[in-house]
């Protein structure tokens, strides 16, 4: 569905996986043109949800980033290194307050 027209420069890392990447572009779209749809998962089911504008209006591409809950993959700049990962569910303050 997505594809590259231009070289990567650094790699991110998702769910423990490094991909190819370029500095500066959206984390959504590292991981839509690596071939990841799913981005976090609903609090009430846990059914999947991935990006749906891709500009910060639906909440729908939901990550974790360098450990912080609800950050918008939409715009997040990918920084080479960067670290990932779904959200399951609902943001955990216990965590934070950990």
């Amino acid at each position: 569905m997505f594809r590259r027209t231009e070289p990567t420069d650094c790699t991110i890392v998702w769910e423990g996986r490094e991909l190819p990447a370029r500095a500066g572009e959206s984390l959504a779209a590292a991981l839509l043109a690596a071939g990841i749809t799913s981005f976090r998962e609903t609090p009430v089911t846990g059914a999947a949800r991935g990006p749906l504008c891709l500009m910060g209006a639906c909440f729908d591409c939901l990550v974790q980033v360098a450990g912080t809950q609800n950050m918008q993959a939409c715009l997040v700049p990918v920084t080479p290194g960067l670290v990932a990962g779904i959200q399951h569910g609902a943001r955990s303050f216990e965590e934070e307050a950990a």
